[in-house]
């Protein structure tokens, strides 16, 4: 008997809404919310009233994508946390909502294990890894090494203390003056300049930590003196300031991500979140999968970013285990990987 997932995501700004069959995906239909831009990041009011005007269109857009009725459906799952509290309680309304209806089971998935999770969707533009393997997770809210032993034991080896990678992307390009996200148009420019070009701090942190505050801060003094020489000092060297901070981030996130590797003696690697669709980070990976002997897997670009599909999969496999939440599970803002 086929497993049928409708699984929903509203931890930020995007309201998105997966059907999974097994492991395949019928239908994976994000809303996004532009309004963000305006304000230089997400607004958390903004964003929880966009999620209740998305969520109904959204759901029926999905339905009828995978030629699903909701009859059909085995189960609901949806994130319950991290992420923005008032975002979360529209998507975890909503679930319980069409549980409750439905007479279906209700699923409470943990974003950030979705986002491992998402590697395990059944597609021709993915590969999946076998187990054990390690998940470098990269996103605006959360920078973490993932040690995966199966889709249920998880064992968080090293997370920032600070901001996450995502974040220093977005605060420097602030800084530049470019639009948010920065992250995509740093990544752009990068392509165009020398990663060489400058160098700013890096973060000595204790063994498998991160920390991006302090490369926030030498970006910004570092440009606060060269402006004072040369007011067009970033207009004229936009392309080489991406391309090294770029070249910054991700050279301290390899640098953990090889001591884990050693650590641990797992050479299957894996990347997720928003930020694992920046290319300078997939190349850094592709070169160490030839010099470090790393068997790698990257997802497909669908299921970097914040997305239902991730959600499903991850009700998929918490459905096969029969477990399921009742009525009084709450949305939680803070949510631990490991349970």
């Amino acid at each position: 008997m086929d497993i049928t997932i409708l699984g929903i995501e509203s931890s930020c700004d995007d309201t998105s809404i997966a059907i999974v069959q097994n492991r395949k995906i019928l239908a994976n239909v994000t809303a996004n919310q532009k309004i963000h831009a305006e304000y230089g990041g997400v607004v958390p009011e903004l964003a929880s009233r966009a999620h209740q005007q998305n969520i109904v269109p959204t759901l029926d857009s999905a339905l009828k994508k995978a030629g699903i009725k909701l009859k059909e459906l085995s189960a609901i799952a949806f994130t319950s946390g991290p992420g923005l509290l008032g975002s979360l309680l529209v998507g975890t309304s909503f679930a319980k909502s069409l549980s409750l209806a439905l007479g279906i089971p209700l699923i409470e998935v943990n974003h950030m294990q979705a986002h491992i999770l998402a590697h395990l969707i059944e597609d021709p533009k993915q590969t999946n890894p076998d187990f054990p393997f390690l998940c470098l997770t990269v996103s605006g809210g959360h920078t973490q090494i993932v040690q995966v032993n199966s889709p249920y034991d998880m064992k968080l080896l090293g997370s920032t203390i600070d901001d996450a990678a995502g974040e220093a992307f977005d605060k420097a390009g602030k800084i530049m003056g470019l639009p948010y996200p920065a992250g995509p148009e740093i990544d752009r420019r990068a392509k165009l300049g020398n990663p060489k070009a400058f160098e700013f701090a890096k973060p000595r942190m204790p063994d498998l930590q991160f920390s991006f505050s302090g490369l926030k801060t030498s970006i910004l003094y570092f440009l606060q003196k060269q402006m004072k020489e040369n007011p067009e000092f970033i207009k004229e060297n936009l392309n080489d300031l991406c391309a090294s901070i770029q070249h910054s981030i991700v050279s301290i996130l390899m640098d953990k991500l090889e001591l884990a590797s050693e650590q641990r003696a797992i050479n299957r690697i894996a990347i997720a979140g928003g930020v694992s669709a920046n290319s300078g980070l997939r190349e850094a990976l592709e070169k160490r999968q030839n010099t470090k002997d790393w068997e790698l897997f990257l997802p497909s670009f669908e299921y970097t970013t914040d997305n239902g599909a991730m959600i499903a999969i991850s009700g998929y496999y918490q459905y096969q285990k029969q477990n399921f939440a009742d009525l009084s599970v709450v949305a939680a803002a803070r949510k631990p990987l490991e349970a």
